[in-house]
This record gives structure tokens, C-alpha cells and sequence, in this order.
């Protein structure tokens, strides 16, 4: 099965611009870039809520840019394959939280649903990177974590 935009030529700063194009037109103020050699991260704000998306870039010494059937890849051919990657990437989290959007637009879902895992806590982490290792915990030893849930609102 091939990827999504896997042979696209659209680069990642436009897929970057936009995102924050699809981000204002569905009322998100407030959009944060940042980017690492392995990864990029990007943030907005929704109704009350802070979303983050990490982005793991691949690395470009792996074997699927530096190497073939026959061989070695020249260097410009391994950048070229891995500057794909970025891509191809890059538009699929442009896919994403556009398909995300239009769902709560269209009515089928909510924000809340849609980007729980990706929701920022108080902590800096999103919710999916706190509830993940007690999620494994609860499949490992077929009980809930005592800590699995947080505090409610007080009366």
C-alpha cells in the first residue's frame, strides 16, 4: 500500500503555511512552529484548548534513503528521498487536522473528541503522552491505575 502524498512536490513550508491557513479558517488564534533535525512540533489554540502536534522527521542516514538493491545512493539522491519523506509527511498532518476540523464543523464530533490525545495539560505534556504508559499498565495487568484518572472540577 503506498503512502498518502507519497510522490508530492508540495514543500513542507507550504504544507506549513497551510496548516495555519486551514487552522484560522476553522477560528483557531493563536499557532507555535518549532522544529528540530528530528522533529517538528506544531501548537494552536482552539476554543480553550492548547493542541500539539509532534512531528518525528525521518532520519536521513536511514538505510530507506542511503540505500538500495544495488547498493549505495549517491548523497544528492539520499537527500532528495529523504526530503520526500518531510513531504510526504508534512501533508498528511496537513490531511489530518483538516479532516479533523470539518468533522467538529460538520457536526459529527467535538474538538475535545478529536484532539484529546494532542491536548496540552497544565504539566506541558499532551494527554496522550500522560495517559499512554498508565494506558499500557491497565492492558498489562487488566486493571485500571489508581492515578489513571484526573481530578474532577470542585464543588
Amino acid at each position: 500500500m503506498s503512502r498518502y502524498a507519497s510522490g508530492t512536490s508540495v514543500s513542507v513550508e507550504a504544507s506549513r503555511s497551510e496548516i495555519e491557513r486551514i487552522l484560522r479558517r476553522y477560528k483557531a488564534d493563536a499557532f507555535m512552529y518549532a522544529a528540530e533535525a528530528d522533529r517538528a512540533m506544531i501548537q494552536f489554540r482552539i476554543g480553550l484548548r492548547q493542541v500539539r502536534f509532534l512531528l518525528v522527521m525521518p532520519d536521513p542516514k536511514d538505510r530507506e534513503f542511503t540505500q538500495h538493491s544495488r547498493g549505495y545512493r549517491t548523497p544528492a539522491a539520499a537527500e532528495n528521498l529523504w526530503e520526500q519523506a518531510c513531504r510526504q509527511r508534512w501533508r498528511a498532518l496537513a490531511l489530518v487536522i483538516k479532516a479533523k476540523l470539518e468533522a467538529v464543523a460538520a457536526g459529527i464530533t467535538t474538538i475535545e473528541d478529536e484532539f484529546l490525545a494532542h491536548t496540552v495539560l497544565p504539566s506541558g505534556q499532551t494527554v496522550g503522552q500522560f495517559i499512554e504508559p498508565q494506558l499500557q499498565i491497565a492492558y498489562e495487568t487488566g486493571a485500571m491505575p489508581s492515578g489513571f484518572l484526573l481530578e474532577g472540577p470542585r464543588s
